[in-house]
């Protein structure tokens, strides 16, 4: 399976993203996770500078830079047998350039939820900054306040988790990402193409269990 994950900013993607590859035994490629890690690795590079800017701004980074990151990820071997990618391709040249590299996506799953919801599933999000692993304080909280579930090390607010931001990451991501909806759901008429959309107004286990069924229903239809 090769999955990309498709919604706008505070819709859950990292949650499901976390469950599927656990679940399903996919290496988890999250573009904003390798980004985070690159700058707590390389505090004082230019790149890291440049990288930092563009987040902390809610602006989408460069195509460039992006591109580059995923190709050199995607050669590992652990990717061979498939992957999950979240958070790219974020506009069209680039789930072209995946086209155009041979790497080929089988299944989309799309999550949902209202544009006036958005806000407030991002303010009191709280972040495992190594792992990238997401909580929130109403809606999926730690077992202990503040504190991963796993490694027990302190959780962080993302500096870009505040409202001038997120407006600026909505706009960015209705502007260049939404359109990747329409991209994928051409391809339905492809054969070995799975395309999912996915209300996630509901709980974490019942927006699991769609997964699941979808997810399953595929495999067992190969």
């Amino acid at each position: 399976m090769r999955i990309i994950l498709l919604g706008p900013p505070g819709v859950g993607k990292g949650t499901y993203a976390r469950f599927i590859s656990e679940k399903y035994n996919l290496p988890n490629i999250s573009i904003g996770n390798i980004l985070r890690n690159f700058i707590l690795n390389n505090k004082n590079s230019f790149l890291t500078h440049k990288i930092k800017k563009y987040i902390d701004q809610g602006i989408m980074v460069t195509d460039s830079i992006i591109i580059k990151i995923i190709k050199k990820r995607l050669i590992n071997i652990d990717c061979k047998q498939g992957f999950l990618l979240d958070g790219f391709p974020r506009n069209i040249l680039q789930a072209n350039i995946l086209k155009q590299e041979n790497i080929k996506i089988n299944i989309v799953i799309e999550f949902y939820i209202p544009k006036n919801q958005i806000v407030k599933r991002i303010i009191g999000r709280k972040i495992h900054e190594s792992s990238g692993r997401t909580y929130h304080e109403i809606l999926n909280p730690p077992k202990i306040k503040n504190k991963d579930d796993i490694t027990g090390e302190k959780l962080i607010t993302r500096i870009d988790d505040n409202i001038i931001t997120i407006n600026n990451r909505l706009k960015e991501y209705f502007i260049q990402t939404e359109p990747l909806i329409n991209y994928y759901k051409k391809k339905l008429l492809k054969n070995n193409f799975f395309y999912k959309k996915i209300n996630n107004m509901s709980s974490i286990l019942s927006v699991q269990k769609k997964i699941n069924n979808f997810l399953n229903l595929i495999k067992k239809n190969k």
